[in-house]
């Protein structure tokens, strides 16, 4: 589905190519121009002519990586796409202000509890309809297994090994209520539990889209990965901002996405 904030200037296929990029730089961003021509069969000409559309309609930003392995030989640092703010809300979202102001009133009329309650329970049909598909999978599989399971609701997710194979990452690249769990945390506590209890083992989330970061990233223990099975019974969750130590690449990455470049 093309986003409706896509620049409507252009042909029909010019607007839909331009769609795929923003696409694929909210999925897999920050990228360069070469991987996004890479991946769509694009020349240099063509792809530089949607990022500088894409970057005047404030959809995309340029930010320049710190790390050593970006440099393109002694010439200058490769430039890296990323999604904005503006560009990620061009995508649509679930949930709109009518909910924002709904679980207001319900936590004003009945308290916290009774919004963390609601959001479990909104949690627990995607639960009920990944557990399936997600316990069929070897365990080694199970991870990117709910992960495609995500992408298939439009969270655009992603499974990756995590540092020095301690288990491995679930990437959200986007969140179609990342604007109500920006002010209601309570639905991001929920969707962390349901993963712990689909997955068997202990996750730790250790990024948002809702508070700020470029994606959601959770850290999944390594205790199903290696071929041990628990209960069915849920497993125990890490909240947000538990063990100071543990570090992923995308986690990183957010960091590194700090320094950004003026165009």
């Amino acid at each position: 589905m093309r986003p409706s904030g896509m620049p409507p200037a252009g042909s029909h296929t010019e607007r839909d190519t331009r769609a795929r990029v923003a696409r694929l730089i909210l999925e897999h961003g920050p990228v360069t121009a070469s991987t996004l021509g890479e991946r769509m069969g694009l020349t240099p000409a063509a792809v530089r002519r949607h990022l500088d559309a894409l970057l005047a309609e404030g959809m995309i930003e340029i930010r320049k990586a710190r790390t050593p392995q970006t440099r393109r030989g002694r010439g200058r640092p490769a430039k890296w796409f990323a999604i904005t703010d503006a560009g990620r809300n061009a995508f649509v979202h679930a949930y709109d202000d009518l909910a924002s102001s709904a679980l207001r009133f319900l936590a004003e009329t009945a308290g916290d509890h009774a919004v963390a309650e609601f959001a479990r329970r909104q949690i627990a049909d995607l639960e009920r309809r990944y557990r399936p598909v997600v316990q069929d999978a070897p365990p080694q599989q199970r991870v990117r297994t709910l992960a495609e399971a995500l992408s298939g609701d439009g969270y655009a997710a992603a499974a990756a090994k995590a540092p020095q194979g301690a288990g491995e990452q679930l990437c959200q690249h986007h969140c179609p209520v990342a604007h109500v769990a920006a002010e209601f945390p309570q639905l991001c506590e929920a969707e962390t539990e349901a993963f712990s209890r689909l997955l068997g083992t202990p996750v730790q989330r250790l990024a948002t889209i809702a508070h700020g970061d470029g994606i959601c990233t959770t850290h999944v223990s390594s205790r199903s990965l290696c071929g041990t099975e628990r209960a069915d019974g849920p497993a125990a969750s890490v909240a947000p901002g538990g063990d100071a130590g543990e570090s992923s690449p995308e986690h990183t990455l957010t960091d590194e996405e700090s320094g950004r470049t003026s165009l």
